[in-house]
């Protein structure tokens, strides 16, 4: 496979299942054939969640696949990895997951500028049944809406 310039891998699922309240952007700590294989977009974040372990904290089961042209040396390819943030941002997001209930979700997996992968995270709240219908309402109101202007600038 080709190495990609940047990559952006989405968790779709995330902006319908939950109700985001902060945003940040953590660094990762990855194995050699990890980045490569970030590199070559081979990596998942869909079923992903981040949880606090001795005032770290781990993203669990984001997948990135093994590298294709490793030796044995290859990683697992669902480990736990490691997020880089600041002392004063662990603090606050561990108080607030403590207190309140919240969770942390990975939103978007991307390679930076320097070729450095970044993980965008976000503080949030599950969405409840009728929360949920309202967004697909939403949407499908959306999606009616800008038919009808295409159709109408044609």
């Amino acid at each position: 496979m080709a190495v990609q310039k940047n990559v952006k891998i989405k968790n779709r699922k995330a902006r319908f299942e939950y109700e985001i309240l902060d945003k940040y952007i953590a660094g990762i700590v990855l194995a050699g054939t990890e980045i490569k294989a970030i590199r070559e977009g081979q990596a998942s974040i869909a079923e992903s969640f981040c949880e606090f372990s001795n005032g770290e904290l781990y993203v669990i089961n984001m997948t990135v696949q093994e590298y294709s042209h490793a030796t044995h040396f290859n990683h697992s390819p669902k480990s736990e990895r490691k997020l880089l943030l600041n002392k004063q941002e662990l603090k606050k997001l561990d108080k607030s997951v403590k207190a309140s209930g919240l969770t942390i979700i990975p939103l978007l997996l991307f390679t930076n500028d320097k070729g450095l992968a970044k993980l965008q995270i976000a503080l949030c709240r599950g969405k409840r049944e009728f929360d949920k219908r309202d967004s697909i309402k939403d949407r499908d109101s959306k999606r009616n809406l800008s038919r009808i202007k295409k159709s109408f600038n044609n």
